[in-house]
């Protein structure tokens, strides 16, 4: 199938899994006959809605299905660069701020390209961090091939789930033209890229080959993703590298150039021209990042467009066209948008001809939207127009009204003819009115750019603005924030939330209403297939906030009980994004990203784009110290103040003696001697198995003022202290004697212990001392408050409070390791 039918036919064979067995099949396979045309309706058109305070203009998919059951550790890597990142974002300040200091930020891509798996990066290493010019430069030293260890000439690259189903051999492209007896070298490129270079292979991947076909359309983007800085010259090595969008970064992954074969034919994307490799090696790095190349079986063009550009993707079915659609085309187009349009195919033939000109089931391109000045004899004003290329670039045009030569062009000024770059040849491009454009077309795509994907001298010609982007990471943690849709309205609130506050109305919008674009897309799920993981069912909400400053944060179950959501996600779905475009009212709104169960796991970036500017933050709690909960004094005997405390415990001449006796003559305990202390005091009153090395020592460590790696008796009765408050705030929400807190109370108990946590925080506790139920035994909720009081010892130095952080997190990156390690010990058994 050649280059230009690709892209329009996708949609059309969703149906039949024409895909391969990846997530659109996934969603079709599991409805029942009586939702398949709402799977369809949302996969490849739309549904609109109003609401009181907002009115949903475009809800660009949906589905409802099962939600995954599966267990997930997300990446502490990934996690930690929420806060470590010094590229792509800044967010450092996000661990001790939860509301106002929190704010999303981004810097050009061309600044901020990390290397596949470096901190930061937001993905894990396969080994060692791999870049391109030094080990290029190694290999032209020694005078050897690079050989990518990472990702190995091995089969368990090409498949994960089954051996394949032929003997593949892994060829460089010198010794894929030796074999066919071609005398011509290898080249990257044969005059330059073009989409007739995309030839589908035997993998399932016509969605990114259709991708890539598109991204030769726009050069500058197209070598954002292939940099001109390599080749089969002078500095050959044997390697190459690409740049993705992953998340909110960008990343080079970096590529040997062996390929796979079969009897010396490359078996997967590749060039018409037979010494021409660029496409074959774009394909490799991406299936590099994913994991294999199966993983990239099974997606749409939208996703491999957003990973070619960093933008986020609308389809819209132009059988239901929202009224308004031209001018976001219009304004999109001013905002250097990328825009195809195609056909519905003809069941019976490939690409069929009409007798209007055009072709069914190929892929055109929208290369300018335009509101024209007309002249005629009874009327004058403006005709809304838009300009389409057939990528065969020949006489293959449309033949009705406004094409090359009609009567239709003798009333247009010709100053306007000259503004418009009007030429009539044979050249593929072509005018249509707004009207035939919506008669005959059924489908348009667009890619919104985000800003960082313009430089300054694109602000120029057709590209007059740019998108406002507001971008946050997060995650759904068992036990912390993984709370559900509004179903489950109990743990609902504990999902992040995001406030943003929209001040500027559209220009030219009468309704006097912002325009935004949520996008909310879950990360890694692709790479993640060969652990039997799939998409989560994923969907958000958006509520007014009438009074925000007076507003919770975060809000809590009380304001989700009483109040609506003003617009949110057309249902949940397991697809890597939904999005969907709002007209709003000036205000501010809370966003709520979910998962469609409570305690599913996951990772997930939100994006919001906006005409004019936007602000947005985490709506969250500020990390520091707080009230001890009055509670907590019922539950003592007597309820007196610390400090009177701590002079009746030292009157008390039975804990003298009892620590005397255990200390010895030194009059000091080290962590076995106050491991014997806390066994004894404790195990009777809960249920628990004694506390470990490690808490013991943390506790010496939170105490010993002066530093001796011991307690004297002073240090244990203020500890002893601290001890009381926290096993008197366990019994208070450990109601059923468990010895455990159940799911989404460890933040809750740890308020009433008098310490505020931000999400990350907690996220970050629950990693470490949460089991897979997301529960917390007693001796982990005393670590916690253990951790917690030496993180607020350190004051407001945040590089003190960032080297507790990432201490932390190695903590969970060991824990994930050693789960790991025991998983491959019980299957090798």
């Amino acid at each position: 199938m050649s280059g230009g039918a690709i892209a329009s036919n996708i949609i059309g064979k969703i149906v039949s899994n024409k895909l391969g067995q990846g997530v659109v099949g996934d969603v079709v396979k599991e409805a029942s006959t009586d939702v398949l045309a709402e799977v369809m309706e949302g996969t490849m058109g739309s549904q609109f809605s109003r609401k009181e305070d907002g009115e949903v203009v475009e809800n660009l998919s949906k589905s409802q299905v099962d939600p995954s059951k599966h267990r997930i550790f997300p990446d502490p890597g990934s996690l930690i660069s929420s806060f470590m990142s010094k590229g792509a974002y800044h967010l450092r300040n996000r661990l001790m701020g939860g509301g106002g200091r929190a704010r999303a930020q981004s810097v050009h891509p061309a600044h901020a390209v990390f290397r596949f798996g470096e901190r930061g990066s937001g993905l894990r290493p396969r080994g060692e961090v791999q870049d391109f010019y030094s080990l290029r430069q190694q290999c032209l030293d020694s005078g050897s091939l690079f050989e990518d260890h990472d990702f190995p000439a091995e089969d368990a690259s090409i498949f994960f789930s089954r051996a394949p189903p032929k003997p593949f051999e892994w060829k460089r492209p010198h010794e894929i033209l030796a074999l066919k007896e071609i005398t011509d070298d290898p080249c990257l490129f044969i005059d330059g890229a073009s989409r007739f270079d995309v030839k589908q292979g035997e993998l399932g991947d016509c969605w990114l080959l259709a991708a890539i076909a598109n991204l030769t359309l726009n050069k500058r983007l197209f070598y954002q993703i292939v940099p001109s800085d390599q080749g089969f010259g002078d500095n050959y090595a044997g390697i190459f590298h690409f740049r993705f969008w992953q998340y909110g970064r960008w990343v080079d992954v970096v590529v040997d150039d062996r390929l796979p074969t079969f009897y010396g034919r490359l078996v997967f994307m590749h060039s018409e021209e037979k010494n021409e490799f660029w496409s074959a090696l774009v394909e490799k790095a991406y299936a590099k990042l994913h994991g294999s190349y199966e993983a990239l079986k099974g997606g749409t063009t939208c996703e491999a467009m957003e990973d070619f550009t960093g933008g986020v993707s609308e389809i819209y079915d132009l059988t239901k066209a929202p009224p308004n659609l031209f001018n976001i085309m219009l304004k999109a187009y001013e905002r250097g948008s990328l825009m195809g349009c195609s056909l519905e195919p003809d069941p019976n033939e490939v690409e069929a001809r009409c007798t209007n000109g055009l072709v069914r089931g190929h892929a055109y391109s929208l290369t300018r939207i335009k509101y024209c000045e007309i002249e005629t004899p009874r009327v004058s004003g403006k005709i809304p127009l838009v300009r389409i290329r057939n990528p065969w670039g020949n006489e293959a045009e449309w033949l009705g009204a406004w094409s090359d030569k009609s009567q239709e062009w003798q009333f247009i000024p010709d100053e306007e003819k000259e503004e418009m770059g009007l030429t009539f040849e044979h050249d593929g491009e072509f005018w249509m009115s707004w009207k035939d454009f919506l008669a005959n077309f059924t489908m348009l795509e667009m890619t919104n750019l985000n800003p960082d994907s313009l430089e300054d001298e694109d602000m120029t010609g057709s590209v007059r603005h740019k998108w406002e982007m507001s971008v946050f990471e997060g995650a759904w943690i068992r036990g912390s924030t993984a709370g559900g849709c509004r179903n489950f309205l109990n743990t609902f609130w504990h999902n992040p939330q995001y406030r943003i506050t929209l001040t500027e109305v559209d220009d030219d919008d009468d309704d006097n209403k912002c325009t935004v674009i949520v996008a909310l897309m879950q990360k890694n799920r692709r790479s993640q297939r060969k652990l039997g993981l799939e998409c989560l069912t994923i969907g958000f909400a958006i509520y007014h906030l009438r009074d925000p400053d007076s507003a919770p944060r975060p809000l809590d179950a009380s304001f989700f009980k009483y109040t609506a959501s003003v617009a949110r996600s057309p249902s949940f779905i397991n697809m890597r994004e939904v999005s969907c475009r709002f007209k709003l009212p000036p205000g501010t709104y809370c966003i709520v990203p979910s998962t469609f169960e409570p305690n599913e796991e996951g990772e997930f970036i939100l994006r919001v784009f906006s005409e004019k500017a936007n602000e947005m933050e985490e709506n969250d709690e500020e990390v520091g110290l707080g009230q001890v909960d009055e509670r907590e004094a019922e539950e003592r005997d007597e309820e007196v103040q610390p400090e009177d405390e701590i002079q009746a415990a030292e009157a008390d001449e039975r804990i003298r003696s009892f620590f005397q006796k255990v200390a010895g003559e030194d009059l000091e305990i080290d962590w076995k001697e106050l491991q014997d202390v806390m066994n004894f005091a404790l195990k009777r009153e809960f249920n628990f198995e004694g506390f470990s090395k490690d808490v013991c020592r943390a506790m010496i460590a939170m105490m010993d003022v002066d530093r001796s790696g011991k307690l004297g008796l002073h240090e244990f009765l203020q500890l002893w202290t601290d001890i009381r408050v926290w096993k008197n705030v366990f019994r208070l929400y450990d109601k059923d004697s468990s010895g455990h807190l159940c799911s989404f109370e460890l933040r809750q108990a740890l308020n009433s212990a008098g310490y505020r946590l931000n999400n990350h925080v907690c996220n970050a506790l629950m990693l470490r001392y949460g089991d897979d139920q997301g529960q917390i035994a007693f001796d982990d909720f005393i670590m916690c408050s253990v951790k917690l009081k030496t993180m607020m010892g350190l004051g407001d130095d945040p590089d003190q409070l960032q080297a507790f952080y990432e201490e932390l997190m190695s903590e969970n990156e060991a824990k994930q390791q050693k789960e790991e390690e025991e998983e491959e010990e019980e299957e090798e058994e």
